[in-house]
């Protein structure tokens, strides 16, 4: 069997980074041959799976600096097939790649909003006179570096490497220890490799509206969460989009899916909610190694 996996584009990505480590242990473990397929956004690379033309995606969720990332959650509300596998935390460090002489040379600094937002103190030290433009990616603009030395990108090492491109400064991060999670996606009938070795997972993730914008909505949901004594992870709002004020909860749970609290808790929830989805029930890997 050959799975495809899809992920942001272009070559350089940390998202293409992180399904390189995903497809190197997954053909460890069952020895399947896998590849990857480039896509230009985060919502095409779910779509993808979601229509059946590529077997997984990684995509970024959240990041220790910049908190979660707002396109992966509404596309994963939107698609109904779609489940969590596994959750990647990968360090992230950022480079400042230019081929200016020196910071004075530059003018302007491409990336995408995530790492612009994630280097911001230092931009504004060391660089607080350039324009800092939004970029789809990490990568995009590195192809032009070249043609203009007024021009820098904040990237990755591995990147800067592809693309054959000076490294004019090393860990730009505000922050040291900068890390994003990533979600491994699949179709609700593929199976769950890394849970199938662990036996249990460690994580549950449901999304759910209220009926109504009232005291008490979203209380009385976390309230069966207590009562049972399941840990909430994590809690995030998203607007609904159909009317202004109406949000819809995303919810990292510390629990499997299958455990006897958890069908305790979804059958109580369904009175509190309106909409409820379960996006998946996984465990949790940390990537000490980035190196592929």
């Amino acid at each position: 069997m050959t799975i495809s996996i899809a992920h942001l584009a272009p070559p350089g990505t940390y998202a293409e980074q992180a399904a390189i480590i995903y497809r190197n242990w997954l053909t460890q473990v069952t020895n399947e041959q896998a590849f990857l397929c480039p896509h230009s956004t985060i919502p095409q690379s779910l779509r993808s799976v979601s229509e059946g033309e590529t077997s997984l995606a990684v995509v970024p969720v959240e990041n220790s600096i910049e908190g979660s990332v707002n396109i992966t959650f509404d596309t994963l509300w939107q698609l109904n097939n779609l489940r969590i596998q596994l959750a990647l935390v990968m360090p992230i460090t950022h480079m400042l790649v230019s081929c200016a002489n020196d910071l004075a040379t530059i003018q302007t600094v491409y990336s995408h909003p995530q790492a612009l937002a994630q280097c911001q103190k230092w931009l504004e030290d060391f660089l607080p006179h350039v324009q800092a433009i939004s970029a789809s990616s990490t990568t995009e603009a590195l192809k032009v570096l070249k043609e203009d030395i007024t021009v820098a990108a904040i990237s990755s090492q591995r990147a800067a490497q592809l693309y054959d491109l000076p490294i004019l400064r090393t860990s730009i991060n505000d922050y040291p220890d900068n890390c994003t999670r990533f979600w491994v996606i699949s179709q609700n009938q593929q199976p769950n490799t890394y849970k199938s070795l662990k036996n249990t997972a460690s994580c549950t993730s449901i999304a759910f509206t209220v009926p109504s914008n009232i005291p008490g909505a979203l209380v009385k949901p976390l309230q069966v969460f207590a009562h049972l004594g399941i840990n909430l992870r994590k809690i995030e709002s998203r607007p609904t989009k159909r009317s202004l004020g109406e949000y819809l909860f995303f919810i990292d749970l510390e629990a499997d899916i299958a455990s006897p609290s958890m069908d305790s808790a979804l059958a109580e929830l369904c009175n509190h909610t309106e909409v409820i989805k379960l996006l998946g029930t996984y465990n949790v890997i940390s990537v000490t190694n980035t190196s592929i």
